[in-house]
């Protein structure tokens, strides 16, 4: 078997490409050098369901993704390779879009608190009147549309089941006896009294603190790990549980031993609980690596050019969490009120919980744990709103008790308000350059310098050894190679500025900032097929929500953003400016995706490769990232460059195979050199230009701020010290020792892979 801190390659599982599909990789990925296959969640989901995060049966791997005897056969393939299987599943909520579907919420809708799965989910039956609230009316008065069709109430594509003995009358009547109330799918916002996961309508939050509930929804995953058949587990979404630390300890039980890494985003300085975790996903990683390949110079004309001068990070922050407080997710804010006022929330402690998440700095607490960022908030939030001092210190002081079911569900409410309000909201309003607003990152921090990087890889390497890092997710905003290409625009804001220029003057819809932003997803991604792009456009106009948004549609602006996008195909100036200033910048975005693959898959941690980003990854948002991937291709590729081909670095992405295949297997096969972190600098006037760290035996050295570099004439005289060592680079076979310039070891690639003969 493969040392546990190897590698994993995620695979999304999906009807159209199941486990037997990807059982059907696993030479391949063995001979590319991974240790683990990572697959996305298994239990059956929603039918047609693309990421598998809507389950609706804990008890049995999807049939449409396979089904057990897949699962088992594709567990023993890996296994005779010597590949572990890690599997994500999703503790926090199930899917509940189609009711007949989902036993437990439909036995729910039956009998309501009555129903043996009534405890399974996180439903404040008192607020609804003993009735849960389904929100999916056109409006409150639209009963009229509602019918009884055998034996069922359905209002259009929509069944609901009838409770024994209610049934008689019209479907109004009928209607108004049932466990549940039918409401206005705009009532979502405030007036809803069962948890989802964050503002979606069709995922139910359940309640896997309650022993029962664990056990019922764990009952296939542990059957996976006591049969062998799955060696890991990912947990989606923790910081929507109850009691997180509680329900890893149980986790950990159930997989006897086995590894165990959390979703888990860490802001700035945070530290997670000592959980028995052997990490998290790794987006703090992603956001490192990306910034040291940014040029900090770029930042002021970028900025201004973006419109963000005249923004503050930290105040818009603030604001959109507090717009999605007193919307989106304000029936979250009422629930926490009711249990803090004892029924009716009063406005002030409305005021004073939306006020209190707002300022939250970190995803969330885990009280006693943590409590530190509650007192941070609650500092802010009086600076803030004076005016509501009293209750923001009432409420605060509650909100300090592990015990009081308040603080447990502020606690749950608090990372939903960041992940909507930020990721979603403010990340798509702050474009002065796309590449820092990415999960997990900061966005007021432009650029890392070189001593910066290396001071926290030596801390990660010192608390978190084993801790994922990554480049792309499913969850990413844009490919780890889209970002790669945008962030050279910092070494070229001159020419970035030029663009907007020419191409505003030819297409505009009068909102710089978005401009700016989709421009910079354009040329990153570029080519990129119109269909794609278009996609992109509206679903970061209306996460944005400045002109147009999910729930209030402008239709005659977002056909004037379509007509924008249009204008990248339609008008030969517009895309001529689009085809020169990639041409400025790709080479430059190539040496920065050869470069932060390099660093990743060789930074302290175990690296993750998304599907398919062992080539060039230029994607966009999802589901744009979970387009089918070309493995065919890239095997041919990896088999051409096995059989001593060194690929030139074109738009095939073979360059990327080759460094990817060689450092994975370098991390599989010399575990002895990969224990410590040193850094490497250079000597000499280019020095700056150098990212390298040695890891204890395998050195990684890439290229930063190529087009600086350029500018200056190449590396000249720049220089590192080998020793007396000889190493031998494993992507080209040179090999050098002692003083060696800089230039002799960058002759062919940007990025080289130094081992020790």
């Amino acid at each position: 078997m493969t040392n546990v801190s190897t590698s994993s390659y995620r695979i999304q599982i999906t009807p159209e490409f199941t486990v037997r599909d990807a059982a059907q990789l696993l030479g391949y990925l063995r001979r590319l050098g991974v240790g683990w296959v990572y697959l996305s969640p298994l239990l059956e989901a929603e039918p047609g369901s693309a990421h598998g995060y809507d389950v609706i049966d804990h008890s049995r791997v999807d049939p449409a993704r396979g089904g057990e005897d897949a699962l088992r056969a594709f567990s023993d393939a890996a296994h005779r390779r010597g590949l572990r299987v890690l599997v994500d599943i999703v503790p926090n909520h199930v899917g509940i879009a189609t009711p007949r579907l989902n036993a437990w919420w439909w036995d729910l809708l039956t009998h309501g608190q009555d129903s043996a799965y009534a405890g399974h989910f996180d439903i404040d039956w008192a607020a609804g009147g003993g009735r849960v609230r389904i929100p999916v009316l056109g409006s409150d008065d639209d009963t009229a549309e509602l019918q009884l069709v055998d034996g069922e109430l359905r209002y259009y594509e929509h069944r609901f089941p009838i409770a024994p003995g209610t049934e008689g009358g019209s479907p109004a009547e009928v209607h108004d006896r049932q466990h549940y109330e039918l409401v206005s799918w705009r009532r979502a916002d405030h007036d809803l009294n069962y948890r989802r996961f964050f503002a979606v309508n069709t995922l139910a939050g359940i309640r896997v603190e309650d022993e029962k509930v664990f056990d019922d929804s764990h009952v296939e995953i542990g059957r996976w790990m006591r049969d062998g058949l799955v060696d890991g587990l990912r947990v989606d979404h923790p910081d929507g549980l109850a009691d997180p630390g509680g329900y890893l300890e149980r986790l950990g039980a159930l997989a006897d031993g086995k590894p165990v890494w959390v979703e888990k985003i860490i802001e700035g300085d945070e530290r997670i609980p000592d959980w028995p975790v052997s990490g998290t996903t790794g987006y703090d990683a992603l956001a490192l690596i990306d910034r040291v390949f940014v040029d900090q110079a770029g930042e002021q004309e970028l900025t201004e050019l973006a419109g963000d001068a005249e923004t503050d990070w930290a105040t818009l922050v603030h604001d959109r969490k507090r717009a999605v407080a007193d919307g989106i997710l304000n029936s979250e804010v009422r629930r926490i009120a009711r249990q803090l006022d004892g029924g009716d929330a009063g406005e002030d402690t409305v005021d004073a919980i939306a006020e209190l998440a707002a300022c939250f700095p970190v995803y969330r607490s885990y009280l006693p744990f943590g409590l530190e960022h509650l007192h941070t908030a609650r500092d802010a939030a009086l600076a803030s709103r004076p005016d509501i001092a009293d209750a923001i210190g009432r409420v605060s002081e509650r909100l300090s008790d592990p015990a009081d079911p308040a603080a447990v569900r502020f606690q749950q409410t608090s990372g939903m308000i960041m992940a909507k309000g930020v990721e979603d909201n403010a990340f798509y309003r702050y474009t002065r350059l796309i590449t820092l607003t990415e999960v997990g990152a900061e966005p007021a921090e432009f650029a890392v310098p070189v001593a910066t990087f290396h001071e926290r890889q030596a801390d990660r390497q010192a608390r978190l050894p084993e801790s994922l890092t990554t480049l792309s997710t499913h969850d990413t905003k844009r490919g780890e190679d889209t970002r790669a290409r945008v962030s050279a625009l910092a070494e070229v804001p001159e020419a970035w500025a030029r663009f907007l220029r020419e191409v505003g003057a030819r297409a505009s819809i009068g909102d710089p900032s978005l401009e700016d932003g989709l421009w910079q997803a354009a040329v990153g991604a570029w080519p990129i097929s119109r269909e794609r792009l278009r996609e992109y456009a509206l679903k970061a106009a209306r996460e944005a929500g400045t002109r147009t948004s999910w729930t209030d549609g402008d239709a005659e602006f977002e056909e004037r953003l379509l007509g924008l996008v249009d204008a990248a195909y339609d008008d030969d100036i517009v895309r001529g400016e689009i085809e020169a200033i990639v041409a400025r910048i790709d080479a430059a975005g190539a040496s920065n995706g050869l470069g932060a693959k390099l660093l990743q898959l060789l930074s302290p941690g175990m690296p993750d490769v998304y599907q398919g980003s062992e080539r060039w990854e230029q994607s966009l948002v999802d589901p744009d990232n979970r387009r089918p991937v070309g493995f065919e291709v890239a095997d041919a590729l990896l088999a051409r460059i096995d059989d001593g081909w060194l690929p030139e670095i074109d738009s095939s992405g073979a360059a990327k195979v080759l460094v990817t295949s060689r450092a994975l297997r370098l991390r599989r096969d010399g575990p002895d050199l990969f224990t410590t972190y040193r850094p490497v600098l250079a000597e000499g006037a280019q020095a700056d230009h150098l990212v390298g760290f040695d890891r204890g035996g395998a050195i990684a050295l890439a290229t930063r701020l190529p087009i600086g570099l350029s500018a200056a004439g190449g590396w000249g005289d720049t220089t590192i010290d080998l020793g007396g060592q000889r190493m031998r680079d494993e992507l080209t076979g040179a090999e050098h020792t002692g003083v060696t310039p800089l230039a002799t070891i960058f002759e062919r690639y940007p990025v080289a892979l130094l081992v020790a003969l």
